[in-house]
């Protein structure tokens, strides 16, 4: 069976969630595809549920740009949809004073990003927010939030549906060819479908790379190579004795181990960061003792057998170790001799906290 369609977004991540609504509000007949029987089960329920404020990201890299564009957006779509969230502010703290000129150029990084309300807390205030960390100096972040993922994309895929939208499940991409304008692409569905789209955004997560270089005609040299970075998460046992989140001094290629809280108050520790060749969600245990260390620098009371298994997340990175904070790349297929098509690449964090604003990205460059 053979279908045409206007516009396809493959993949319903929080990101193509977010796309795809935003397509369809804005006029096009989009149909959302997904290789799973329900919406963001991989990176986007995998996270630490957190609206970044734009402060780390190089200044003019799409991720300052789109983190400090869709932190305003998503707060405002979740005051306007009634999705949980929290503005607990975050405190990012040097435990060793050779790590306060590290926060010199997190303040100075992100006012150029546009981050207008970091301010300065000594050692007295770090004591009276936050009387279980042992810091020598402070950076307070009061825009950072914590949001309710599953809630905000079930939001995200309530206006695409009822805006006319077609979500389809349990429909994995094999793969494709090109055409003169647009795609053909094969499903792995029930049916055996193939669909044509006059214009297709790949958002496909840990698998967009994959995806593409499935579609016959592309110039395949053109693509990046995936990387599976891995991340695990502690719940930290009994009451939380955080009132914020807590950061300490970002490692290379992630935020480091910090403290973030749920909706209900509870806290948790991650994530680290270590290299897989393959998607695997294990939970490794065998660094406890390495957590425990990275923490005890802030919460010097952490207790070994506090810490609880969580679970592990994966970031769809497109660089490795020697490389690992790569920007995100919106790249369009005619890089690739693809007309119609537009890959979303690399989309990690904070592409939670800037899915609102990519999806204008990407409408407005769809429009073209």
């Amino acid at each position: 069976m053979t279908i045409e369609v206007d516009c396809l977004v493959i993949g319903a991540g929080v990101v193509g969630l977010a796309v795809a609504r935003a397509l369809q509000l804005a006029g096009r007949e989009v149909v959302l595809l997904e290789r799973e029987r329900s919406f963001g089960t991989q990176t986007s329920s995998r996270n630490s549920e957190v609206i970044h404020a734009g402060i780390y990201y190089p200044t003019g890299s799409l991720k300052a740009r789109l983190c400090r564009r869709g932190r305003d957006l998503l707060y405002a779509y979740c005051a306007s949809r009634g999705v949980a969230h929290a503005r607990k502010g975050k405190l990012i703290v040097a435990s060793a004073p050779s790590e306060v000129e590290v926060l010199q150029q997190y303040m100075e990084t992100g006012r150029a990003n546009g981050v207008d309300d970091l301010q300065w807390i000594d050692a007295e205030g770090l004591a009276q927010m936050e009387p279980a960390v042992r810091a020598v100096r402070g950076l307070w972040s009061p825009s950072t939030g914590i949001i309710d993922s599953h809630g905000y994309m079930q939001c995200l895929l309530d206006d695409f549906e009822s805006a006319g939208g077609q979500f389809v499940r349990a429909a994995p991409v094999l793969g494709g060819r090109l055409l003169r304008e647009g795609l053909l692409l094969r499903l792995g569905d029930a049916e055996s479908t193939e669909v044509r789209a006059h214009t297709t955004i790949n958002c496909g997560g840990l698998e967009a790379v994959d995806i593409a270089a499935r579609l016959e005609g592309l110039r395949v040299e053109r693509l990046p190579r995936p990387h599976y970075a891995v991340g695990h998460y502690y719940t930290l046992a009994g009451r939380s004795p955080f009132r914020h989140l807590v950061y300490p001094i970002a490692a290379q290629g992630g935020l480091g181990v910090h403290v973030t809280l749920d909706l209900a108050g509870s806290a948790r520790f991650g994530p680290d960061l270590r290299w897989r060749e393959s998607i695997d969600y294990a939970f490794d245990d065998s660094r406890r003792e390495a957590f425990v260390h990275a923490i005890r620098r802030y919460y010097p009371q952490l207790r070994s057998a506090d810490l609880r298994p969580g679970y592990t997340g994966i970031r769809p990175k497109i660089s490795g170790p020697e490389d690992p904070s790569r920007d995100f790349w919106i790249q369009e297929g005619s890089e690739l001799g693809a007309n119609g098509l537009i890959n979303l690449f690399g989309i990690e964090s904070p592409g939670l906290t800037a899915s609102l604003a990519i999806a204008e990205h990407v409408c407005s460059l769809a429009a073209q």
